[in-house]
């Protein structure tokens, strides 16, 4: 599957599309670690309101995409995408944030 630098390539392509929505929706969503020390593997972001955020994580779960609460002192939302995490679910949650920005923001 290309060796490491198979890995590094999927990894940077996953990371990719979720920072690209946050981008996208800039305002909306708000990733609160500078550029140069983004993960590849834990993408973190925050919406306008804890309100939003409680509301997202439970549309998220009931599209069964879960495990996307943040820390619990910290709050926020955390993606989880490692190596075992098919490109099919980063686009699925980059669709649920598309389509709840537009439908909240």
């Amino acid at each position: 599957q290309g060796g490491l630098a198979g890995a590094e390539k999927l990894a940077a392509g996953r990371s990719g599309l979720l920072y690209d929505a946050i981008e996208r929706h800039a305002g909306f969503y708000n990733c609160p670690v500078a550029k140069h020390c983004r993960s590849k593997m834990n993408v973190v972001f925050r919406l306008k309101t804890e309100e939003l955020e409680a509301k997202f994580l439970e549309t998220a779960k009931q599209l069964k995409l879960e495990g996307l609460k943040g820390h619990r002192s910290v709050g926020g939302c955390r993606a989880s995408i490692y190596n075992a995490m098919p490109v099919e679910g980063v686009k699925a949650l980059v669709q649920l944030m598309d389509d709840f920005a537009a439908t909240n923001g």
